[in-house]
């Protein structure tokens, strides 16, 4: 597990721009050390620990990529069609009995290996087969056509998968055509998960009068784990400082990471700010981002600790900017950019100058067929079907201020930010 300082983050009590925020973590999260081996079928979504190098040529062979016939370009007319005798037939999975004599073509099908000799296969939708037997082949085609040589996709000895990889299906794909059975992965990040308030209670439990049954721990736990963290759920923590102190003192001991939602703001029964202050240090607290702004960072008994806020709508936002980049620096992943589409504004908007905000949009077709953001009609942080009735953010950078129907703008699907 990853100790940290309590002063590794230290930053002082002020609003931090979020790109300074990032920066901080990318530049001061060390990875956890510890790896296991795991089956490919397990692999996916974890980080691979070390470079995977391709330990064979990918094809191994040359090999033909259509149904057709292998020829040797030398032999080819190019002021007209050329006929050849087909003196061979070569299956995928079989070897050519001998290299493809001077003036001749062989049969081959897709993925078979090509003849010593051969570099070159017309497509069978393009030969015509004449009377006698022999095949006639149109003139024009390019040396080399329809011919996958060996190596063609990765030399052995190439890097194949760099180190911090989150990997995927396709990644799974490449490690097994290179016959590999296991990857060498980061262990998952042990994450600890509670939300705060006297208001809240889990679902299922009996709900009082002015109370809210918790959803924002249940989310954290569900982006956690696409994150590929073992989650523990302690529950909901009632609006009492040493309550909290305690409960983070406990899972900092033996979690990579806590994370909590609620009670980061100003208000008398906000304790987690002052309890982090006393279990540990506190970074910053206050970041320049709608919605969103009250989120805490700081570090507790060697763990980094997260506080989020209490809305739904602000959890989601600061956990995709702020939450997710620290669990990948824990994780050793490497961040991959997100994409960000432009796409025309349907809508009017005002903000305030030196803030990232980010607005709920649905993407529809404009009368043009281009792609047009429609701001989501309700715009409290405490809205949860604003994010499940539309597709993505529409990132506005602080120097921005006014968005009228038109312009162009920054969209983020929500699946860039899981």
């Amino acid at each position: 597990m990853a100790q940290l300082s309590a002063d590794v983050f230290a930053v002082g009590d002020r609003l931090m721009p979020v790109d300074e925020a990032l920066a901080l973590i990318k530049a001061r999260t060390p990875a956890v050390a510890e790896a296991e081996d795991v089956a490919l079928i397990d692999a996916d979504g974890r980080v691979l620990a070390q470079d995977l190098t391709a330990p064979l040529d990918l094809p191994v062979f040359d090999n033909s990529a259509v149904d057709g016939y292998a020829v040797r370009f030398a032999d080819l007319r190019s002021d007209a069609d050329t006929a050849l005798p087909v003196v061979g037939r070569i299956i995928a999975g079989g070897a050519p009995d001998a290299p493809l004599g001077a003036a001749t073509a062989a049969r081959i099908f897709t993925g078979a290996a090509m003849p010593d000799g051969a570099d070159t296969v017309f497509m069978q939708e393009d030969a015509r087969v004449l009377d006698d037997g022999r095949v006639l082949l149109p003139k024009g085609l390019k040396r080399g056509a329809n011919r996958r040589p060996r190596g063609e996709d990765i030399v052995r000895g190439d890097l194949a998968i760099a180190a911090g990889r989150r990997l995927t299906p396709q990644d799974i794909a490449l490690a097994a055509a290179l016959g590999l059975t296991h990857l060498r992965v980061r262990r998952p990040l042990r994450a600890a998960v509670f939300s705060t308030g006297d208001e809240i209670v889990s679902p299922g439990a009996p709900l009082g009068p002015a109370q809210l049954y918790d959803s924002n721990r249940f989310a954290l736990q569900a982006l956690l784990k696409r994150l590929g963290c073992a989650v523990s759920d302690l529950g909901v923590l009632p609006d009492n400082r040493d309550a909290v102190r305690a409960a983070l003192s406990r899972a900092a001991k033996d979690h990579d990471l806590v994370l909590t939602s609620g009670g980061v703001s100003l208000g008398e029964e906000d304790h987690v700010k002052a309890a982090v202050e006393e279990a540990g240090a506190l970074a910053f607290w206050r970041l320049a981002i709608k919605p969103g702004r009250p989120v805490a960072m700081g570090v507790v008994a060697g763990a980094p600790f997260i506080g989020l806020p209490g809305n739904p709508v602000a959890v989601f936002v600061t956990f995709a900017y702020v939450a997710r980049p620290l669990i990948l620096a824990l994780s050793g992943a490497v961040e991959e950019p997100r994409p960000m589409l432009p796409v025309r504004a349907g809508f009017s908007y005002k903000k305030k100058a030196g803030r990232r905000e980010y607005v709920r949009v649905r993407i529809v077709a404009g009368t043009d067929g281009a792609a047009v953001a429609e701001k989501y009609e309700v715009e409290g942080a405490g809205v949860i079907t604003s994010l499940t009735r539309t597709h993505g953010l529409v990132e506005l950078d602080e120097a921005a201020t006014n968005v009228a129907p038109g312009d162009m703008v920054r969209f983020i699907d929500y699946a860039a930010l899981r």
